[in-house]
């Protein structure tokens, strides 16, 4: 069967990459068409028609400053689904495009399967009328999510979060240290996001924590996309080691975390690492999603539990000195440590066991009817 899959960020790639896999090892004829990064490529075998780095824009201001950019990548796509007619089109997160395109994808006759379903819970509640009338099959990977929906009269399947399969999935680098020329310095891991306006924002300020931290070295986790080049210019002059295609081996070794808000807090839970949240942008899309959003918390960490599990620090509250405070606590002091692991035992329980990529996969052919193989 013919599968188009549209991933526009780096999380997204790494998921549809992994259900690339067991649409596979499901449909042995399956053919793929992919707007998706590195590892969808790998995966699928085929090269992007728009590669992720193309595609991620974060933020109301953002958004608007990139609107042309987004317009000709939404005429292109939805010309090259008509032109595949694939016997689905699969969607992974990446709402504010992807909906455009299950759109246009239904009025075009073809079914269309969402994994990763739209934080529709966070902002703009009623936009679940909308995803009913365009999507034929919804996948969510939050358990909220399924109580969510049901209550705007809408079912969906929960299958698990792909994260436990990817961190299931992973062989761990013995040398990971030596490889990437770090000493034997206890690590302090600096996740600045995947998308260029999250790394300009944040990077600057985690860069200044290992003047405050001589006894550790800070270690950057590099998006597979970018250089380390592009980071050198964040980094106030300082030389920071980025290493790439290795944020489970530098969270392993970590003894502490600054993460950017999105899916890496909730991959950094996973692995044990106690960490501090950090997000900051452009003030006037923050001051519009505080009007707009309708959640007590930023991280997934804390969405999943519903509680305050790990510190988030925001705007004004993301700085050199607020960060270094909550560091030295994630460091220091072993009762808010252990705190802090005893929250992620709880988000362990809500999350499920590994398998939201076979489960997924199982429930696109399930739906599309399939037999062979």
């Amino acid at each position: 069967m013919k599968y188009y899959i549209i991933a526009g960020e780096a999380s997204g790639d790494l998921h549809g990459a992994n259900l690339i896999y067991e649409l596979k090892k499901l449909d042995h004829a399956a053919e793929f068409r992919i707007v998706g990064g590195d590892r969808m490529q790998a995966a699928s075998g085929q090269q992007a028609f728009i590669h992720t780095s193309q595609m991620a824009f974060m933020g109301f201001v953002e958004v608007l400053a990139n609107i042309r950019s987004i317009a000709r990548n939404l005429k292109a796509v939805k010309t090259d689904v008509a032109a595949y007619r694939p016997d689905t089109l699969i969607l992974i997160d990446f709402p504010g495009f992807n909906l455009k395109i299950a759109a246009f994808a239904k009025k075009a006759g073809l079914k269309v399967c969402y994994y990763i379903s739209p934080k529709v819970w966070a902002w703009n509640q009623r936009r679940v009328l909308n995803i009913k009338q365009v999507v034929d099959k919804l996948f969510c990977i939050l358990p909220f999510e399924v109580d969510f929906y049901r209550n705007w009269g809408m079912e969906v399947d929960y299958v698990g979060n792909p994260l436990l399969d990817a961190i299931a999935a992973h062989t761990y680098n013995d040398r990971f240290r030596e490889d990437n020329r770090l000493t034997d310095k206890p690590i302090i891991a600096l996740l600045p996001g995947s998308r260029k306006m999250e790394i300009s924002n944040l990077l600057p300020i985690m860069a200044r924590l290992s003047l405050l931290f001589p006894a550790h070295q800070c270690v950057i986790a590099g998006a597979p996309d970018l250089t380390a080049a592009y980071y050198r210019q964040y980094m106030d002059g300082l030389q920071l080691p980025v290493v790439f295609n290795a944020t489970y081996d530098l969270l392993k070794h970590a003894q502490a975390a600054v993460v950017a808000s999105g899916t890496a807090t909730l991959e950094t839970a996973l692995l044990r690492v106690p960490q501090v949240v950090v997000y900051r942008a452009n003030p006037l899309s923050v001051a519009i999603a505080r009007r707009v959003i309708k959640v007590r918390f930023i991280s997934l960490v804390n969405l999943i539990t519903d509680m305050l599990a790990v510190r988030e620090l925001i705007q004004q509250d993301c700085n050199v000195d607020r960060i270094a405070d909550e560091l030295d606590l994630l460091i220091n002091d072993r009762a808010y440590r252990d705190n802090i692991l005893e929250n992620y035992d709880i988000l362990m329980e809500k999350m499920g066991k590994p398998g939201a990529s076979k489960r997924t996969a199982e429930g696109i052919i399930q739906f599309l009817g399939y037999e062979g193989r």
